[in-house]
């Protein structure tokens, strides 16, 4: 016995050598594979930049031609002005302004002027300036977020609450989640802004909204009614002890009599009184805020910031045409390049 178990041992060395080499060459395959596909995103970006330094002299000259035409196209064009308007939708009738905003830039692609003068009450001129309108979400803080996480966490089922925690509801929330948005607004007619929010104005005051309205009225008149009744009998009870306390100290001296009884009769009797009134406090609490939220949101919407009385210039690089021209020059001129290449390639192939 003693004979075999070195070739034992010799038979697990060679195993667990080929186990590690095993493993080892699966390393290697796959640093190689990582390393091949950063070769081939490198080789990928020099060849499609390599046109452009081999043919240096006609870059320089298609950069140079385009700027000069993009700076004349630039000044030989109206200015493009934007200005925004920070309004609090209620009663969602946020879903109506983000379809609206979509039907608004059809008709301006369209070039629907007579429409469009219609709904924002301008002459048509006026609404020929226009270049079209973006939905974007206004600014919050983190304690707004807060806010809106604990109403959402309020809102669904119990046992869902643990499994939605505060990073997932930021990370997983929509757009349309948000209480304030910014309408961008685009024209060539840097004072026609302010003249576009009655357009506006007749977005929030839809069929669906004035529906939503008018189911939160008349659930805050049942809640009001239900305060106020239950604050009234608290007031009855309230009188009630009131008059039991002053029966009781016309005839303390009866009560004396009876021994230690007194002190446990208003010590508990205090204790009822405390009750009532923190109850009391608690619906009054009840119906101030319900009378708060609906004095805040009284309206279909809030007009947080309004449009300027004059648009600021556009400066970005959808409408700098001296920076534009040139790198659409430089796309296509590298797109011909691999296309070229391609056709090369397609023709040698055998």
């Amino acid at each position: 016995m003693s004979e075999k178990l070195p070739q034992q041992n010799d038979s697990e060395e060679i195993d667990l050598g080929q186990f590690f080499s095993a493993i080892g060459n699966l390393f290697q395959r796959l640093f190689n594979f990582i390393g091949s596909i950063f070769k081939g995103i490198f080789s990928a970006i020099i060849y499609t930049i390599k046109p452009l330094v081999v043919h240096f002299k006609v870059v320089v000259v298609i950069l140079t031609v385009t700027v000069i035409l993009g700076y004349i196209y630039e000044k030989t064009n109206d200015p493009v002005y934007y200005s925004e308007m920070l309004v609090k939708p209620y009663f969602d009738s946020k879903y109506q302004l983000s379809s609206n905003i979509n039907y608004f830039n059809a008709l301006i692609s369209s070039k629907n002027v007579k429409e469009l003068s219609s709904i924002f009450e301008i002459d048509t001129l006026s609404a020929k300036e226009l270049i079209g309108f973006d939905l974007e979400a206004g600014p919050e803080t983190q304690n707004d977020l807060f806010i809106e996480y604990d109403e959402y966490i309020k809102s669904i089922d119990t046992s869902l609450v643990d499994e939605l925690t505060y990073k997932d509801y930021i990370d997983k929330r929509d757009f349309m989640s948000g209480r304030v948005f910014a309408i961008k607004a685009k024209s060539n007619d840097i004072s026609i802004f302010p003249r576009l929010q009655e357009g506006f104005r007749k977005t929030f005051e839809n069929e669906f909204s004035k529906h939503q309205k008018r189911v939160r009225d008349t659930m805050a008149y049942i809640d009001r009614l239900s305060l106020t009744t239950e604050l009234s009998r608290l007031d009855s009870i309230q009188k009630t002890y009131l008059a039991a306390i002053r029966e009781e100290s016309k005839n303390r001296n009866l009560v004396f009599g009876t021994g230690s009884m007194l002190p446990l009769q208003e010590e508990k009797r205090a204790t009822k009184e405390y009750e009532l009134f923190l109850r009391e406090q608690g619906i009054r609490y009840k119906l101030n805020e319900l009378n708060r939220t609906i004095a805040e949101e009284n309206t279909f919407f809030d007009i947080l910031a309004p449009f300027d009385k004059l648009g600021k210039k556009d400066k970005s690089f959808e409408y700098s045409y001296r920076l534009l021209f040139p790198a659409i020059a430089l796309v296509l001129f590298t797109l011909w390049f691999l296309v070229l290449k391609a056709f090369k390639y397609i023709k040698d192939y055998e």
